[in-house]
């Protein structure tokens, strides 16, 4: 099953993307807010088969917000069903 974004609201101080499977059907959510020189994002997906998924698309689309300031600090917290993933290898140490 493939998933994608499905903006709700884009601001330039939050976003509030719904993902959603090929049958437009929502299977979970990820919010992005900013601040001067941070970002957060909370996310959860409720479908734990499509998990390297989800990673896969949140990964790039954070990153690519990042480039819009050099500086910005990450914060993520993102879950698939109860568990917790890590976006970077970094922070499992």
């Amino acid at each position: 099953m493939e998933i994608y974004f499905s903006p709700e609201v884009i601001t330039p101080h939050y976003q509030l993307l719904n993902v959603v499977n090929s049958a437009n059907k929502a299977v979970g959510n990820v919010a992005i807010l900013f601040d001067e020189k941070k970002m957060y994002v909370y996310g959860i997906l409720e479908e734990e088969g499509v998990g390297a998924d989800f990673k896969d698309l949140v990964t790039p689309y954070i990153k690519g917000l990042a480039k819009a300031k050099p500086d910005i600090d990450v914060f993520s917290c993102l879950y698939i069903g109860c568990k917790k993933i890590i976006l970077n290898e970094e922070e499992e140490k």
